[in-house]
């Protein structure tokens, strides 16, 4: 089945080389968009979070702090009052269960000693007996001392603890109330050792641990909170900043691929309209005048394998060039003027005179100095043989403080320095990718032009 060709690509055809068909411009790639209001608000969320946990540790630190010092002050009173009220009115009658000494006693207690949060006392002998009790029906009554009760009797420092209600000794107390008792040890009136325990109530001793939060609790959780909205101008710079970071790489990553895309358009179109033209013409004059030959009808003359070789040779020398633009030489071993001078090698073929000066310092420099300097002067000739329409191009290489410094000069019709500032993203895109590695690596580049007048572009890349 026969197949139509358009004329053009018939053309192509009988020339034998076919242009490769036009890449698709590549995409630009888009990484996830960083939220400024989101991150501000994790930001803020998570500090809420912390004041809330911070300010519930320290209300339950605070209070177990007030809780125990409440209970030091219990063990306090227990002492001043079993010493200073109660042992003085301790008498040998009262011992006996004196009706008028229990009175006497029962009097002092209620003036004197049952007041604020101290709602209960009794005083116990050795022996477990109860001699008195603002309950006067516990009176009397003998119940066995626990240990801790029996080691205060002995010389020990006071205790306190919960009391245990559920003991038949605190049978009168009203169900439900919790109170802290403290067991103090106090002298009778012949050197008798008794025990004097006041009952505190337990909701007293809390609200103070309570009151001990609440006195501090607006200073610390207030400088918290402002500490909080203090931060806020700053975690929404940093998150501008962190956004700011993103656009940066993204267009630098759009530049990369429009650069890497059309690097690739540009070698397609060399080679095709170079290269592969110049080889193909080659080899239809040497079939030509073969066939000749091998008819009869001619000889191959000597002026057609001399034209054949030179066309070679400059492809060749297209070939080499184009090489060392897609992978230039180790630039220690060959030298950046060579490698300079073989990225210009075909610009004679496009009407354009190239002139390499380069003066290396003494020192050997680094390779990435060097690596930079030739990518610097591949991309502004590149700009020059695009845009300028030039016909001489100078590019220089001297030492500059601890680097290098390269000028690239052209004589061609200049352009507006400002057009390129306020280009759109899409053009000029080598020349401002350059412009951000050579800034990366601590370099500057200068750019002086004006229409008519050339273009100078001076590149400064430190060691």
């Amino acid at each position: 089945m026969a197949t139509t060709q358009r004329p053009d690509t018939a053309r192509r055809h009988a020339a034998g080389a076919t242009e490769p068909p036009e890449r698709p411009r590549a995409g630009h790639l888009s990484l996830p968009r960083v939220s400024v209001r989101r991150l501000l608000l994790r930001f803020i969320l998570t500090g809420l979070a912390g004041l809330v946990i911070l300010a519930a540790l320290t209300a339950y630190v605070s209070r177990q702090v007030g809780t125990s010092q409440a209970i030091d002050e219990a063990r306090g009173i227990a002492w001043i009052s079993g010493k200073g009220i109660i042992e003085p009115a301790v008498t040998t009658a009262l011992l006996r269960g004196d009706e008028k000494a229990l009175a006497d006693l029962d009097k002092i207690v209620r003036d004197k000693v049952l007041r604020g949060s101290l709602v209960r006392t009794k005083i116990w002998s050795g022996d477990g007996r109860i001699v008195y009790s603002d309950e006067r029906r516990l009176i009397g009554q003998r119940f066995s001392l626990d240990a801790e009760a029996l080691e205060v009797l002995g010389g020990g420092t006071a205790h306190a603890e919960i009391s245990d209600l559920s003991g038949p000794e605190n049978r009168f107390e009203a169900p439900g109330s919790k109170l802290l008792e403290v067991y103090s040890q106090i002298d009778g009136p012949q050197g008798q050792k008794l025990i004097f325990e006041p009952y505190f109530s337990y909701n007293a001793v809390t609200d103070s641990g309570r009151q001990l939060w609440l006195s501090f609790a607006p200073v610390v959780l207030g400088s918290l909170f402002l500490l909080q909205l203090l931060q806020i101008p700053l975690a929404w710079a940093l998150a501008r900043r962190l956004r700011r970071g993103q656009d940066e790489r993204e267009r630098l990553m759009r530049h990369a691929i429009d650069s890497s895309d059309a690097e690739r358009r540009r070698i397609a179109s060399d080679l095709h309209d170079g290269t592969v033209q110049d080889l193909a013409g080659v080899s239809f004059a040497l079939t030509a005048a073969t066939r000749r030959a091998a008819s009869g009808t001619g000889e191959i003359d000597s002026s057609t394998i001399t034209d054949a070789a030179g066309r070679i040779r400059t492809a060749i020398t297209s070939l080499r060039s184009l090489l060392v633009e897609i992978y230039p030489a180790d630039l220690e071993e060959a030298g950046l003027e060579s490698a300079l001078s073989d990225m210009v090698a075909r610009l004679p073929g496009r009407g354009i005179e190239p002139t390499v000066e380069v003066t290396m310092p003494a020192r050997n420099l680094p390779h990435e100095t060097l690596a930079l300097v030739y990518r610097a002067a591949q991309e502004i000739v590149r700009n020059a043989v695009r845009h300028a329409d030039a016909t001489h191009l100078w590019i220089r290489v001297e030492p500059f403080e601890n680097g290098l410094c390269l000028e690239v000069e052209d004589d061609g019709h200049g352009f507006d320095p400002r057009e390129v500032a306020e280009a759109p993203s899409g053009g000029h895109v080598g020349l401002r990718v350059l412009g951000d590695l050579v800034a990366e690596a601590g370099g500057r580049v200068e750019l002086a032009s004006a229409p008519g007048r050339g273009t100078v572009v001076r590149v400064e890349v430190p060691e």
